[in-house]
């Protein structure tokens, strides 16, 4: 219910042109409808009698979230192994590459992310600046790959 339905102006605009209503009784009853539809709140609450049933019904559990419990069956609960083994995985992973997040190490040995940060901090270094930000580091008296170079520059000699 639009006052100015139908009207329009067609055309190209040439000269600026300034408009002034003419104040009539008809306006000012128009910018009063104006101002009413204004103020009127958009919602409006409204108390129901009984439960609306709609076409749409929340979905008891969504594909990832069985997929995600699947994975979980599959897998298991990650369970601590020995330190004695879970220092071996690691060893072996460092000698592949230097650095490692935490996120790979767990993928790696398949250990609680506790557990290895536990282990970590008495082997590695954490590096929390530079090139390699976040990553996890062998302390030197555990790194093979420098005795390595050691000893080739002995059998150079």
């Amino acid at each position: 219910s639009r006052l100015f339905d139908g009207i329009s102006l067609e055309g190209m605009v040439v000269h600026r042109a300034e408009c002034k209503p003419a104040v009539t009784d008809n306006y000012m009853k128009m910018k009063r409808v104006q101002v009413r539809e204004a103020v009127k709140p958009r919602r409006v609450p409204q108390q129901l009698e009984k439960a609306v049933t709609t076409v749409f019904k929340p979905v008891a559990n969504h594909s990832f979230n069985l997929e995600y419990e699947k994975k979980k069956k599959t897998e298991g609960k990650m369970v601590r192994a020995e330190r004695q083994v879970v220092l071996d995985m690691l060893f072996s992973a460092f000698e592949r590459h230097q650095y490692y997040n935490m996120k790979s190490l767990v993928e790696i040995t398949k250990q609680p992310v506790s557990y290895l940060k536990e282990i970590m901090r008495e082997i590695g270094t954490y590096i929390s600046k530079g090139p390699h930000k976040n990553t996890w580091q062998l302390k030197p008296e555990y790194q093979h790959y420098q005795a390595g170079k050691d000893e080739e520059e002995e059998l150079s000699d």
